[in-house]
């Protein structure tokens, strides 16, 4: 097993490296200044969590999507806090049963394989709008502009939606 001391520099470095990355993803949630301190020592306790033998091999993509999943809950934690209701864009409550489960588990199977029928400049960008990256985020992670990546993505969706239709899913089906 891994001696977590040994970690604390390779982490550490990381942390320093994207810490400005991760406070940019707390301001754009609209997190104000003291919370984007909690908001890394959240990202640093993941990291260590997750990675903790291979601190040094993550990439900005990975730490960009801990920080974004971790501002989200820092903000779910203070809404909660003041009782307000949570206008959440997250997942949606879980199957009911097992039969459920097991259609979701089908449709999410058959969306995948029509995202793979995708052009293949096409696929990261409709792959990352549904995990849930805004379109700037999709154009800073891949370095494109966003006119490029508004456009790929536009197609993209407009192609995913024909295949799925193609395969009897969709509105009415």
């Amino acid at each position: 097993m891994t001696d977590p001391t040994d970690l604390s520099a390779p982490l550490e470095r990381l942390v320093s490296r994207f810490a400005r990355m991760v406070r940019h993803v707390g301001r754009t949630r609209g997190l104000a200044d003291p919370d984007l301190d909690e908001l890394v020592q959240e990202v640093r306790i993941r990291l260590w969590r997750a990675r903790a033998a291979t601190i040094g091999g993550l990439n900005a993509a990975y730490v960009h999507r801990t920080a974004v999943s971790a501002a989200l809950d820092i903000i779910r934690r203070r809404r909660r806090a003041r009782e307000e209701p949570v206008d959440d864009a997250g997942p949606l409550p879980g199957p009911a049963g097992p039969a459920e489960a097991a259609e979701l588990g089908d449709l999410a199977e058959r969306v995948t394989r029509a995202v793979e029928t995708l052009a293949p400049a096409r696929r990261p960008v409709v792959r990352m709008h549904l995990a849930g990256y805004s379109r700037e985020e999709i154009a800073s992670l891949l370095g494109w502009s966003e006119a490029k990546t508004r456009n790929l993505l536009y197609r993209g969706l407009a192609d995913l939606r024909a295949a799925l239709l193609r395969e009897g899913i969709g509105p009415g089906s």
